[in-house]
């Protein structure tokens, strides 16, 4: 058994040898470079939304910037695909070379591109296409960097080596956030207005180091090895996909490994951001540094739990972060309520919010052309209370009801039927409504944004610091687990598809999945039942179908 001080030893690299340092710090710092870029987006949606979606309303503007976000996910399977076939084929380093390049020139094309008031629907267009890029090279990077690391490792220590790729992605998030809150503090107001894409052009400067770094390494041995020989896959996806036992083992990867994974990665950095932002109304450069903070104190344990791993297997350190982000993550959350905006805790416990409402008269508010409006009596209800960061439940009315809301015991706000009314009249009806509605807010303790006076920083940051903790065990010895898994023929193709579709699908579409359901059914908390479900699942299929590869010899 290892002792406490031989774990502190092994999370530096004072144990590895100044070569296999090379290929780590390689790997890893161009990784933070491409990391970089891919955040800069999620940290900004806010800013996006008013600069590319402008023609839309705000709910339907926000939920558009987060699919444009989660675009660049969707995509990135397919660059697993294109990517590990071209790695297993002609080699790890010349692959995620290209991949750095792409992306890096689409983030820094962001920070040029004209808004939506300059050229109208071209720019969401060409914003969305840009994502797309940045999703096929990212959905390459991945697997050559992981790849590259684990087939330099020594046996028994590639838990440890890889884990230093997995820190680079929230070193890459922590980067970021320190670009976008200098820059915020620094231009105040210019900020919003223009001064949001310098974070994006400074990608040309990381791109250009990146690049350097990356043309001085060389090829992994254990591909050498095989090329030398003449074993290299000539149709790795054809192997890795075609062929039965090796297409369950990546489904189960997916399912029992990567989907729990993702959910609770992008769950405790992403989510939580957009959960202290957009549901409690923080003021957003707080936010930041609350998460920035949370990441500084969890961080090192990346490299810990991949140690970890070396010793008591990949599997054990995996499983139980999924478990314990099920089991804690509404309490957490609600806690993060509690800190963060006590005056939202306490309007909703005293004077609860109850729409009520003929169901048939209501409506999925989410429009995809950003043209229609919603009239329906229960809908101009649900949609100002949206807008207004209101958490409500329902209530059925008979039909043909014009909903009301009952706020608390003894306030009520009727709301009205708008679909039979003319445009002036239904603007007129609308602001009446809205001003009756803020107006009872107020009364019932409703605050319009959080009162920072009364934000507890430091529980906070604790909550925030142990959301990443949870990151770091299911994010840590991911890599090594993988790798671990497939030949090195098929190795690059096989890792990188249950990969970047757990990451790209399970989790990349976390925050507007669980910001519809929060839309949809007025529980602040209802969003979390997605990552909940998701990680409880992967603990479930993990367990009994996946076996432990600590040990296991790359062949």
């Amino acid at each position: 058994m290892a002792t406490p001080a031989q774990y502190a030893q092994d999370s530096t690299t004072s144990g590895i040898d100044r070569a296999h340092r090379t290929v780590i710090f390689a790997s890893s710092l161009g990784t933070v470079f491409e990391w970089y870029d891919f955040y800069l987006y999620g940290s900004l949606s806010a800013v996006i939304t008013k600069q590319f979606f402008s023609g839309v309303n705000e709910t339907t503007g926000f939920i558009f910037a987060l699919l444009a976000f989660a675009a660049g996910f969707f995509v990135r399977p397919f660059g697993a695909l294109v990517f590990g076939r071209i790695g297993d084929l002609v080699g790890r380093k010349y692959t995620f070379l290209v991949t750095i390049i792409i992306m890096g020139s689409s983030t820094a094309l962001v920070g040029l591109l004209p808004n939506y008031a300059t050229i109208g629907v071209a720019a969401p267009i060409i914003l969305i296409t840009l994502r797309l890029l940045q999703g096929l090279a990212l959905g390459g990077e991945y697997g050559g960097a992981a790849c590259y690391v684990a087939e330099h490792a020594p046996p028994g220590r590639r838990g440890f080596y890889t884990s230093w790729i997995q820190i680079t992605a929230t070193f890459g998030l922590f980067l970021s956030l320190l670009v976008i809150l200098i820059c915020r503090i620094s231009m105040g107001d210019r900020f919003d207005a223009w001064g949001w894409r310098i974070p994006f052009l400074v990608s040309l400067i990381l791109l250009a180091i990146s690049v350097y770094i990356r043309l001085q390494l060389k090829e992994s041995p254990a591909f050498i090895d095989l090329k030398n020989q003449g074993a290299l896959s000539k149709a790795p996806l054809t192997e890795a996909f075609a062929t039965w036992s090796n297409l369950e083992l990546v489904i189960l990867a997916l399912l029992g490994a990567t989907a729990g994974q993702a959910v609770v990665w992008y769950g405790g950095q992403f989510y939580a951001l957009f959960f202290l932002e957009k549901v409690l109304q923080l003021d957003s450069k707080a936010a930041n540094l609350i998460i920035a903070a949370g990441l500084l104190i969890a961080t090192p344990f990346f490299v810990v739990w991949g140690s970890v791993s070396d010793r008591i297997g990949r599997k054990t350190v995996v499983l139980a972060g999924c478990l314990l982000a099920a089991l804690t993550y509404f309490p957490v959350f609600k806690a993060l309520t509690h800190f963060g905006n006590p005056g939202l805790e306490a309007a909703v416990a005293t004077n609860p919010v109850v729409v009520v409402a003929d169901p048939g008269d209501c409506s999925f508010q989410f429009d995809p052309i950003g043209k229609k409006t919603f009239t329906n009596s229960c809908d101009v209800a649900k949609s100002a209370l949206a807008k207004a960061g209101v958490p409500y439940s329902g209530e059925d009315a008979p039909a043909g009801t014009v909903a009301h809301l009952k706020i608390g015991s003894s306030a009520t706000v009727d709301s009205f039927a708008g679909n039979t009314m003319s445009k002036p009249d239904f603007k007129a009806a609308s602001e009446a409504f809205g001003k009756s509605l803020k107006s009872a807010l107020v009364t019932a303790g409703y605050p319009a944004k959080a009162d920072m006076s009364k934000v507890s920083y430091p529980a906070l940051v604790a909550l925030c610091a142990y959301l990443v903790f949870l990151v770091t065990m299911v994010y840590g010895p991911i890599a090594a687990w993988l790798v671990e898994m497939f030949p090195t023929r098929i190795r690059y193709s096989s890792m990188s598809l249950p990969y970047h579709i757990g990451n790209g699908w399970f989790g990349g579409f976390l925050p507007v999945t669980s910001f519809a359901i929060v839309a949809a059914t007025g529980g602040i908390y209802n969003g979390l039942w997605y990552p909940v479900i998701v990680a409880a699942f992967t603990t479930v299929i993990g367990f009994f179908f996946l076996s432990e590869t600590k040990g296991t010899t790359l062949k």
